[in-house]
């Protein structure tokens, strides 16, 4: 008998694609729920040090929802490293303007902040709109609203 755990590595982690519908869904319970798939904590061959994920797109980011007072009350800053350079922008705005920066902000947010979170932060892809060019990879709809 084998008693040997599995430890999982990039080269056979079976990858898939899964397109989600952002539309009337909370960011941070959308976020949550994408984060989790990039980094495969939804396989039971989850290896913590090891890029296991599958790959996301994410559609309609346009209709994302937020919460409470968030569109108003909730500020991105960011500085430029000039004296003066802060630059602040509220969610609401961010969310009309650059909605894909808004999710992808918040996905990367719950990701490991090292090498291994940035690779996987890499198979995120975000579109304002339903259409996507990744049509190719045949991904299959997932529908978090049993997960969430």
């Amino acid at each position: 008998m084998n008693k040997t755990t599995f430890m999982g590595n990039a080269q056979n982690a079976d990858r898939k694609w899964y397109v989600i519908d952002a539309t009337d869904i909370s960011l941070g319970r959308l976020s949550s729920v994408v984060a989790s798939i990039l980094r495969g904590k939804n396989k039971p061959t989850f290896t913590p040090h090891a890029d296991m994920g599958d790959f996301v797109i994410v559609i309609n980011a346009d209709k994302v929802k937020l919460t409470g007072k968030k569109a108003t009350d909730k500020k991105y800053r960011h500085h430029s490293q000039y004296p003066g350079g802060l630059k602040e922008t509220t969610a609401g705005a961010l969310r009309d303007t650059a909605s894909w920066k808004l999710i992808e902000l918040s996905v990367k947010g719950m990701l490991p902040k090292n090498t291994l979170g940035r690779a996987q932060g890499m198979k995120l892809h975000v579109y304002g709109g339903a259409e996507h060019n990744h049509a190719a990879q045949n991904p299959e709809a997932l529908d978090i609203s049993g997960i969430i």
